[in-house]
């Protein structure tokens, strides 16, 4: 992709508790323990307990997320065939 078309991605992190994201392009997957989600700077793994889908606005690009955060990893893979949301949300 075409580095003046990707979109700012930024993360906030609050007292490892509270997770603000944009430039979000899909969610893979979530649950309790472990959230994947993919920008136009690679794919994000956010582990941890109790976590907590609050907001997802793919058309904004932004997800925000309650729960303990342990860990966050980056890798450089940008998107999946077929994410999840865009499996139920395809005409």
């Amino acid at each position: 992709m075409d580095e003046k078309l990707k979109r700012t991605h930024s993360l906030k992190l609050e007292n490892r508790n509270g997770l603000k994201l944009t430039g979000v392009t899909d969610v893979d997957s979530f649950n309790e323990e472990s959230i994947t989600a993919y920008t136009d700077y690679g794919s994000l793994s956010v582990s941890g307990t109790g976590l907590n889908v609050k907001e997802l606005n793919l058309a904004n690009g932004t997800l925000e997320v309650e729960g303990e955060v342990t860990a966050l990893i980056y890798s450089s893979k940008t998107s999946k065939e077929k994410g999840f949301f865009k499996r139920l949300f395809s005409a």
